[in-house]
């Protein structure tokens, strides 16, 4: 038996590794094993999830509806241009119409796998999906919420999908509990990935695997910025707490493009338990308001006219919707309360008795579905939502791209859209590609690394169904990269020697000094993962426009956290472990520091506040539509620790027009 800081030291080869077990991953897996075997190749498949696939990743508690469904009646150009406008005008029309001509075959294979699914009758009445009328996929009705979401009960759909992935792939190549910690690139060719190192997080051993093509799939990143939910709130978050930002640094340290880091994600839910509002606001109509009965909305509106043209559009971008609500705020006329009383209750004017009592019903479900803890608050706070209103509040913002957000890696998109092949922004580093497309959809600019889900920057509003239709997409890609490079033997650029002692220099670091002190967490040798994270969130909190300065900064505050960064990452080389779980948390704080820095430094060479509402900069306060309607792409450098950002020109392949007439 291996001791800690001694690792059993396990080598692997495969042909394709997947790294994560949220809905991209579980896309892939379920639809590489079909391809593989049409091929007629003996191709190897690995999936390593740091945590268990049957509620890993961002739809782990359930979910109450599935955001992206454009169903027959609707247009994919129409969800890009949704897309787009929600994002300020800065997204990838490429990648968005390509998802929003595939998703739809996902959500049919969800039902088909059992999910129940909302559905309308003849007379138009609303139904669960426990009465199980026809499917989508045969001409059935589904119950929308809003333009592209429809209803569902949820609580189980993480475990219906990933029961269909490790079907199809088989259990014998799937490990769970292994944390992959690094990418490594090839020893011949640096701009192609070989391998990666992780560790398990049940049993001390380290794992060191090669591989041809690698999905890189894990997830956003939470919990760089001070919480809201603190003492014993410690924990509470809206988006998953153990996405730490591995997708993106990872990706950065192995010399992948990233693009719009500066774009992050400041959602308005319930307070204290981060309770989903979207069913609330899109299918019990409900309104928010002041503490005084009026609707922000309306009372703001023309605040919404400083942000041509996305103000002008029929749903406002959502950070505008934020920024509505900011002013309130700031002008002392919280709190901030979702009407839910006169919400139900012009509901009961409307529907049956049958339908309005399941829709009471679904006002707690919705909280089961896919976030618990707000039934906890309800409950402890005496609120029946017919009978007392309930308070909303803008949360720490968040890095995601596949929600109500678009940062990630620069990925390549599909041949036959029209998108760009040349590039017209000067600064552009010369190694990389031109253009959106450069061979394999999803690919990154690190040939061989391709990436979905949350990792797929510049293309939001993917969400669950989204995320796994991008997974089955690159499933085809990746096979078709395998099968070109048939003759390619990676070969690692880091000793196996090396690189175990990367990923135990932590728990070395506690064993050789732990005696130093009586007190195992008073030592002046090493710092606890859990005090460096939180230096860490006071950092982005206080200087990167968190909670704490309403979402504000400028380029002297930036200026102070990248001075305290720079000092964070030089102690992060003193991190102890104790055990696994605390060599676990060490590594996410090392991937927490990297996505936070890119955060910063795109924020700083963006010279305008591009999302109003989910950050300002108070010296840049306003959009800059001629000189900075483009995309902040940037490159790591993982010698010198340092990020270079630069410009790519954005393109409309869209007509935007649609959606201001």
């Amino acid at each position: 038996m291996a001791e800690f800081g001694n690792p059993e030291v396990i080598e692997e080869s495969v042909d394709i590794l997947l790294i994560g077990g949220g809905m991209a991953c579980c896309g892939t897996a379920f639809e590489l094993p079909r391809w593989i075997e049409a091929s007629g190749k003996d191709i190897t498949v690995r999936l390593v999830d740091k945590a268990a696939m049957d509620r890993s990743g961002a739809v782990a508690q359930g979910l109450s509806a599935i955001n992206t469904y454009i169903g027959p009646e609707q247009d994919p150009a129409d969800y890009a241009r949704m897309v787009s406008n929600d994002l300020m005008g800065i997204t990838r029309d490429d990648l968005a119409y390509d998802l929003g001509r595939h998703v739809d075959e996902s959500v049919h294979l969800f039902e088909e796998w059992g999910l129940p699914i909302w559905k309308l009758d003849e007379n138009g009445e609303r139904f669960d999906g426990s009465k199980g009328m026809t499917s989508l996929k045969d001409g059935g009705k589904p119950v929308r919420s809003g333009k592209w979401q429809i209803m569902i009960n949820g609580e189980s759909y993480k475990w219906i999908v990933a029961e269909a992935a490790k079907k199809a792939l088989g259990i014998e190549n799937i490990s769970e509990r292994v944390f992959i910690v690094k990418l490594i690139n090839d020893k011949n060719d640096p701009s192609r990935i070989a391998g990666a190192v992780g560790f398990s997080t049940r049993d001390n051993k380290v794992i060191v695997y090669t591989a041809k093509a690698i999905l890189l799939a894990a997830g956003g990143c939470v919990n760089i910025f001070r919480p809201r939910s603190v003492g014993e709130g410690t924990g509470r978050a809206w988006y998953p707490v153990w996405n730490a930002g591995s997708t993106y640094s990872m990706a950065a340290e192995a010399g992948a493009e990233l693009t719009l880091m500066e774009n992050r994600f400041v959602p308005t839910r319930f307070k204290d338990g981060y309770g989903p509002v979207g069913a609330w606001f899109l299918l019990f109509k409900s309104k928010a308001t002041n503490a005084y009965g009026e609707a922000y909305m309306e009372k703001n509106k023309a605040m919404l006219d400083d942000y041509p043209p996305y103000g002008a559009a029929a749903v406002p971008a959502s950070c505008l919707r934020n920024h509505l609500m900011l002013k309130e705020m700031k002008d002392g006329n919280g709190p901030i309360w979702m009407d839910t009383v006169t919400a139900l209750a012009n509901l009961r004017e409307t529907l049956s008795p049958r339908e309005v009592k399941h829709l009471e019903a679904e006002a707690w479900e919705d909280f089961l579905d896919m976030c618990v803890g707000q039934c906890g608050i309800w409950v402890g706070e005496n609120i029946e939502p017919e009978k007392k209103n309930s308070e909303l509040m803008p949360t720490e913002p968040y890095l995601l791209g596949s929600h109500s957000g678009c940062c990630g890696i620069w990925t390549s998109g599909p041949t036959d859209v029209g998108a760009p092949t040349t590039e017209t922004e000067p600064g552009v580093p010369d190694h990389l590609p031109q253009g959106w497309n450069w061979g394999y959809r999803g690919m990154t600019t690190v040939n061989g690394l391709f990436t979905a889900g949350d990792g797929v920057g510049a293309s939001g509003h993917k969400f669950s169904s989204g995320s796994h239709a991008e997974g089955r997409m690159c499933a085809k890609s990746m096979l078709k990269y395998v099968l070109d490079n048939a003759d390619y033997k990676p070969e690692l650029d880091t000793s196996v020697e090396d690189l175990v002692a990367a990923v135990i220099k932590p728990a070395k670091t506690f064993l050789e000094h732990k005696d130093y002190s009586t007190a195992i967490d008073v030592n002046p040798n090493y710092i606890t993962p859990k005090m460096l994270q939180f230096r860490l969130q006071k950092i982005m909190d206080e200087y990167v426009a968190g909670v704490a300065t309403y979402y504000n900064t400028n380029a002297e505050m930036m200026q102070v956290a990248g001075e305290k960064i720079d000092m964070l990452k030089e102690d992060a080389e003193k991190m102890r472990a104790k055990d696994l779980h605390e060599l676990l948390r060490a590594w996410e704080n090392y991937h927490r520091i990297i996505t936070a820095e890119a955060h910063l430094k795109h924020i700083e060479f963006r010279q305008e506040s591009r999302y109003p509402g989910f950050y300002y900069r108070t010296d840049k306060n306003f959009v800059d539509e001629e000189n900075w309607h483009c995309f902040v792409n940037s490159i790591y450098d993982k010698k010198t620790q340092k990020f270079t950002c630069f410009k790519r020109a954005h393109v409309d392949l869209v007509d935007k027009s649609k959606l201001f007439k």
